[in-house]
């Protein structure tokens, strides 16, 4: 191309990156001449390795691509990420992590990214030790106790958000009570299971809201064992559902259930909507993140800034701050009460 105009090529290139640094007649010239040769201009890839930036940063996620899609709560995340980086002239690359480690450490190597927003990552450590191999910035969501001086994140005290909701159910005089999550240990089935202790839950937004719940109930005496965890494998309304639904046919049924995610309450509530009138438990039921379906299904939860994580979490890892403390980003949260929780209902 560059032999044919009879120029060098890094003018045929600002042909098409810089035109500005051309006479408007020259560049028509190469353009002509591109048109005739049918070439398309300078291959984006070469160019973003000889310049060392893609121009793009990558979202990992723990779970499917679809799941960007359909959770609510990912998609406002995600509204706030692509606010932040169409600002800046960036793109956002969404690399979903495969179950299998191999693949997964795959994904992670192969993405072309100038750097990585880690997003509900169940065991990220080993994902972060691949981002820091290949030299590039990161930005977590999850607040880590062990994160280093330079490291950013952008979060909340999941633990402290999870125990004003227990909390305030604990103060309703719950104690027959039910804590539900997804994936709570690795290839779990759905239902009741038994959990030695809250440490042993491997997903660190998973554990701190289970701790939170923990806390509040232990304060008015009722301990772990006493508290019934229900296991849903993947974060939707009909899994939650399911694997809530028994409870509610024993003998003694939870007064009281406790969800890590408004999702998984919402699924609660139409396992008891389906269920015939007369045969309908008094159940309180709360959730966490405050999507908007939560406020028209009239269910308490915490609310967290989804949009706002998302724009910050870009921001943090586009433009990083000089100071390395103000890299470290606690969001507030609040208690949202309505009518999903009560008193416990007479005998």
């Amino acid at each position: 191309m560059a032999d044919a105009v009879g120029v060098s090529r890094s003018t045929v290139s600002n042909a098409y990156s810089r035109p500005d640094q051309l006479s408007a007649a020259l560049r028509e010239r190469i353009m002509d001449a591109a048109r005739q040769l049918g070439y398309a201009g300078p291959n984006p890839t070469a160019r973003s390795l000889r310049r060392g930036v893609v121009g793009s940063i990558g979202v990992l996620f723990t779970s499917q691509l679809s799941y960007a899609f359909t959770d609510p709560f990912a998609v406002r995340f995600l509204a706030g990420v692509g606010a932040a980086i169409e600002r800046r002239g960036t793109s956002m690359l969404l690399v979903p992590l495969p179950p299998a480690v191999t693949d997964a450490r795959r994904a992670v190597e192969n993405a072309a990214v100038d750097g990585f927003c880690v997003y509900c990552v169940a065991d990220e450590e080993w994902a972060l030790d691949v981002i820091r191999q290949r030299g590039l910035p990161f930005v977590s969501t999850a607040a880590r106790d062990d994160a280093g001086a330079d490291e950013r994140f952008v979060g909340i005290d999941e633990r402290a958000s999870a125990r004003s909701a227990a909390a305030h159910v604990a103060g309703l005089g719950h104690r027959r009570v039910a804590l539900l999550a997804d994936s709570v240990l690795p290839d779990a089935p759905a239902g009741p299971l038994t959990v030695a202790g809250v440490d042993q839950v491997p997903h660190p937004t998973t554990r701190g809201r289970l701790s939170g719940f923990a806390d509040a109930f232990a304060e008015v005496g009722l301990g772990w064992a006493e508290l019934t965890v229900v296991n849903v494998p993947g974060n939707s309304r009909p899994a939650a559902a399911a694997a809530i639904a028994g409870l509610f046919d024993q003998p003694a049924p939870p007064t009281a259930v406790l969800a890590c995610s408004d999702v998984l309450a919402l699924g609660v509530l139409d396992a008891l909507a389906a269920r015939p009138a007369h045969d309908r438990p008094t159940v309180s039921v709360t959730g966490f993140d405050d999507v908007p379906e939560a406020a028209a299904a009239g269910l308490t939860t915490v609310r967290q800034p989804a949009e706002e994580k998302g724009r910050i979490a870009a921001e943090l890892l586009l433009d990083p701050p000089a100071d390395a403390a103000a890299g470290h980003v606690l969001l507030p949260t609040a208690l949202v009460v309505r009518g999903s929780t009560g008193p416990v209902p007479r005998s």
